[in-house]
């Protein structure tokens, strides 16, 4: 037993030897630092496509014509010839006041001229035989002289009683209100038998001519110089639009659609700003057959006036911005990020123009974007920009001040 034990206490001794030797080694041993991977990020190259270059404003629809119809004559009215709301073409017979009191005039009128007729008739024979007796000193001058007054007095006659009955034709004319263009009759606004112009003019509907149709727009005095800098880029000048009548195209949006799909033309610049607002005021005609464009609509304009042929496009969310404007981040050599000032244009879709800072081969930093840091180094992965919206369509722009481009004829 005795043996048993040293043997024990042999082994354990021997076994805390190796041990301590083990822990002074790994005591030995260096602590290295291991640095952690390049943050990964996604990187795409620019889009390139045209882009249209606008200015945008807001702007209101209005009638190219509004008219009031109204009775002009006393009496009943006694026919209302159209539906409430109703488009009506030219001369279409709209209200009807009773007429047999102003026929009845006519008819008196006509009597009194055909009388009045008569008698200049006989006036004048009787002075041409006068005149002819007085040649052959039958007749004396006094007998020429009293036919010929007769004869202006009956000519006087004639002409009152013309008037007259013109006078009452007239009238008679106003007892049927007709439209006066094509277009569309509001609400009546006085019943039948109702009794209208008795004392004045009666209000008994409008109708509004609304194809084509008005834009008004105005543009501030800023807005006014970048548009005349615009077009002098293509030779022209707001007078030339204003007094040439040369076409200026001009798109319109309802505030709920996303695409300017009216289309028509700037046919009126006022002549000098408005002095209560600053701003000078424009106007859009546009085609209107299907009235898609009521008036009172307030709508969003658009006036081309310039074309960027290979305009540089980025996601929207890739630009960012500080106190000293926009920048992208970009990958450079050895994968080192950089950032890199730009001048952003208008939005496409998800896309936003850049017209200054960018090339087209650069690396822009499109995913991932808080682990860009400028000066690190990065594992770029290769990714792509958002799709412009509807394909190759131009995109919408705003007019931005000192833009490079090539002005193009709208």
């Amino acid at each position: 037993m005795t043996g048993g034990v040293r043997v024990v206490e042999r082994t354990s001794v021997l076994a805390g030897v190796v041990g301590t030797a083990l822990l002074l080694a790994g005591c030995n041993d260096k602590n290295q630092y291991a640095a952690p991977p390049p943050a990964r990020v996604t990187v795409a190259s620019p889009t390139q496509m045209p882009v249209t270059l606008y200015a945008e404003f807001t702007g209101n629809t209005a009638p190219l014509a509004a008219v009031d119809l109204e009775a002009r004559v006393q009496g009943f009215l006694t026919t209302i010839g159209f539906r409430d709301g109703e488009a009506v073409k030219q001369d279409r017979v709209l209200f009807e006041i009773e007429k047999d009191q102003y026929q009845a005039q006519v008819d008196l009128q006509q009597a009194q001229v055909d009388s009045a007729r008569a008698q200049q008739a006989n006036a004048q024979r009787e002075y041409e035989r006068q005149a002819t007796l007085g040649q052959k000193e039958v007749s004396s001058q006094r007998s020429v002289d009293d036919a010929r007054t007769k004869l202006d007095m009956a000519n006087a006659t004639l002409a009152a009683g013309e008037a007259s009955l013109k006078l009452a034709q007239t009238s008679l004319g106003y007892t049927t209100v007709r439209a006066p263009f094509n277009g569309v009759v509001t609400r009546h606004l006085a019943e039948v038998g109702s009794l209208v112009g008795q004392s004045g003019a009666t209000k008994l509907a409008t109708i509004l001519q609304v194809d084509p149709i008005y834009v008004y727009f105005t543009m501030s005095e800023q807005q006014q110089i970048d548009m005349r800098d615009a077009l002098a880029k293509q030779g022209r000048t707001l007078k030339d639009l204003r007094e040439k009548r040369e076409d200026q195209a001009v798109e319109v949006a309802l505030a709920a659609d996303a695409a300017f799909q009216y289309k028509g033309r700037i046919d009126y610049i006022a002549p000098q700003l408005d002095a209560g607002t600053g701003t000078l005021q424009l106007r859009g005609i546009f085609d209107n057959k299907d009235v898609a464009l009521v008036p009172g609509l307030f709508v969003r304009v658009r006036v081309p006036i310039g074309k960027i042929d290979k305009a540089l496009l980025v996601n929207d969310t890739a630009v960012m911005s500080n106190q000293t404007g926009s920048y992208v981040m970009v990958v450079g050599k050895d994968n080192v990020v950089a950032q890199k000032p730009v001048t952003t244009g208008p939005v496409e879709g998800q896309l936003r123009v850049i017209t200054g800072g960018l090339d087209a081969g650069d690396k822009v930093v499109i995913g991932s974007v808080q682990r860009a840091v400028a000066g690190n180094t990065v594992d770029p992965v290769a990714g792509a920009m958002a799709a412009a919206r509807d394909g190759a369509k131009p995109a919408p722009a705003a007019l931005i001040p000192g833009a490079t481009s090539r002005p193009t004829n709208p």
